[in-house]
């Protein structure tokens, strides 16, 4: 199996739920399309992930296996922060509202044109408390807002300080749906023979 993901909390997942694969992280083209929703994007994206490894690094019959995850609100991506005053700007923007994180997740197997993909996008609702200026100011100035997706971690200090609750799967806004994701792994493998 390959995981077409070098997100270290994607690969501790997949280690915890006991799985032995290698890392081959795809580089593509992860621009949004014109008329394109943030679920169909995060979908796309996996897709495609597992496309370019299952054609180019996996060996015939290994199994690929990719996510995507994005952070939306009202229908508006939001990516990793530019810079501090970006991360600022999402932050209160997020402030006491609710936002859906999702993740795209696809199945292929290489080599094999016969078997058809396997894909799902799981979206999990995000409530913020209402953030002070300084609340903001403070989250940021620890750091761990800038390379994170919609400016926060919910494994780290943001999910502990900011996040009221969620409705969904926490794992998906972790970065991958896991016990989703491997019921998808064993049905798949099933169905195809893997």
């Amino acid at each position: 199996m390959i995981l077409a993901s070098q997100s270290p909390r994607r690969i501790e997942l997949m280690r915890e739920a006991g799985f032995d694969f290698r890392v081959a992280p795809a580089d593509i083209d992860e621009s949004p399309r014109e008329g394109e929703t943030p679920f169909e994007l995060v979908e796309r994206l996996a897709v495609s992930k597992a496309a370019c490894i299952a054609g180019t690094v996996a060996e015939p019959g290994e199994l690929v296996v990719a996510a995507d995850t994005i952070v939306a609100i009202d229908g508006e991506l939001l990516g990793k922060p530019a810079d501090a005053a970006d991360a600022h700007r999402m932050l209160r923007e997020l402030s006491g509202r609710t936002h859906q994180v999702a993740t795209g997740v696809c199945l292929i197997v290489a080599g094999d044109s016969a078997r058809a993909r396997h894909s799902f996008v799981d979206v999990t609702d995000v409530t913020f408390y209402d953030l002070t200026d300084e609340e903001i100011d403070a989250y940021v100035a620890s750091g761990e807002p800038l390379d994170k997706a919609g400016a926060y971690g919910i494994q780290g200090v943001g999910g502990r300080l900011l996040v009221r609750g969620i409705d969904g799967d926490f794992y998906n806004v972790v970065g991958l749906p896991i016990a989703k994701t491997v019921r998808a792994i064993r049905r798949y493998a099933v169905a195809t023979g893997s």
